[in-house]
């Protein structure tokens, strides 16, 4: 069925003479086979954005780029578009082995269950076992599925750290730890409270009474755990079209605790709506109205300047499962149409054998590019595909040398493996 699809898209999608040819002359001198060290330069974190989730080969392509970072240029964490309490259970199987992986790939929100990132956990973990004393860490930079974890963790830290203030804790604590360790169901049930400012009141609480206490390790990291808490109640108390800058607020500011934290250089693995350098900008899913916000990736070169460096991974065509995820039954995505920068990458090579190629936008250009570089882009990408409303999802708000330091274009893509 897959084939048949695929021969489908492929007949359907003959080359068009390029809208912009001195854009696609450019690209074409400019392009190499993969991400290099020279792209990278002395960055200290660097984003690794797909443009959407659920492809094989945008996955494995991130997947080449993270090996360059982990094996040749020294990063050692891997911080991801992924709940902080589900990642503290993973980074104890990538680090040490404990748990089973397959266990743990059920606990991944469901974007993240498939054979692809299987694949880079299991890598971590061999590659960590091959390392001692330079093991690569896992994090996870989200709070959208806080567990008993982080309200258990805070219990402990304060009970051997500062016992008399166990009693007022744990009266806040009563009120607020999760209904359900379903994470879904929890979630269902707390958007039906009518009146959520006592429970936002008994996490801020929760948070002051570890912030209050001497400073040490382990109060830094009672109080991620507090903050982790107290931003999935304030969140999800939020109009949906405002939960987006505050996602990507905390997202930043909880990938730079953990660099501070660690000094480590970190790769962000998440979609490209939340790595690109995209101050203001503007997700329009599916042909509702847009969400604006600054992304985390805005935040990151803020405070980084040249030393993130946001690489995105992007397609023309190929076959996508319906819905998020793998999805289910897979469908074609057509090519992007005129407009799309996407489409001006897949005009590229048209017609000739180069599946995938890098371009550093970076590079010398005439001023024809340059100013293409630097114009209002609208770049494709999907949350969760619906070929009906194939050309109505993408993002926009901003350029495309802005967003991005590097392109790393697939021309056909296929769905990811569902586990």
């Amino acid at each position: 069925m897959l084939r048949t699809l695929m021969a489908a898209v492929l007949a359907a999608t003959p080359a068009a003479a390029p809208a912009e040819p001195q854009v696609v002359d450019w690209i074409e001198a400019n392009a190499r086979q993969r991400v290099t060290a020279e792209s990278i330069g002395g960055a200290t974190v660097v984003g690794l954005g797909e443009s959407t989730h659920g492809t094989h080969e945008e996955a494995t392509l991130k997947f080449g780029v993270l090996r360059l970072l982990v094996e040749e240029l020294g990063f050692r964490s891997i911080a991801w578009e992924e709940d902080w309490t589900t990642s503290v259970r993973v980074n104890r199987y990538v680090v040490r082995g404990e748990g089973d992986l397959d266990t743990l790939m059920g606990e991944l929100t469901t974007t993240w269950r498939m054979r692809e990132v299987r694949d880079v956990l299991a890598w971590l973990r061999a590659y960590n076992a091959d390392h001692p004393g330079r093991e690569v860490r896992f994090v996870g930079v989200e709070y959208y599925a806080t567990r008993s974890l982080a309200y258990d963790a805070v219990s402990s830290y304060v009970a051997g750290a500062a016992p008399g203030k166990l009693r007022e804790l744990q009266r806040h604590l009563r009120r607020i730890r999760p209904r359900h360790e379903d994470t879904r169901a929890n979630l269902t049930w707390y958007r039906e409270v009518k009146n959520k400012r006592p429970f936002i009141r008994h996490a801020r609480a929760v948070h002051e009474l570890v912030a209050r206490l001497p400073g040490s390790d382990g109060q830094r990291l009672a109080l991620h755990h507090a903050r982790q808490i107290l931003s999935w109640y304030e969140a999800f108390a939020l109009p949906f079209e405002d939960i987006y800058a505050y996602r990507d607020a905390r997202a930043a500011e909880n990938l730079r605790w953990w660099q501070r934290r660690t000094g480590d250089k970190v790769a962000y693995w998440a979609a490209s709506a939340h790595t690109a350098a995209a101050p203001g900008l503007r997700v329009t899913l599916g042909g509702g109205p847009p969400l604006v916000f600054d992304n985390a990736g805005s935040y990151l070169r803020r405070w980084y300047g040249e030393r993130y460096r946001s690489i995105g991974v992007q397609f023309d065509h190929g076959t996508l499962g319906t819905g998020s995820g793998c999805g289910v039954a897979p469908a074609p995505v057509p090519r992007p149409d005129p407009g799309f920068v996407n489409r001006v990458f897949g005009d590229a090579f048209a017609g000739r054998d180069r599946p995938q190629y890098v371009v550093d936008l970076r590079a010398d250009a005439p001023q024809a590019v340059r100013e293409w570089l630097r114009a209002p882009a609208r770049l494709r990408g999907y949350a969760g595909y619906d070929p009906a409303l194939a050309q109505r999802s993408y993002l926009e708000g901003g350029a495309l040398a802005q967003w991005f330091d590097v392109i790393v274009h697939r021309q056909v893509i296929t769905p990811c493996t569902p586990l």
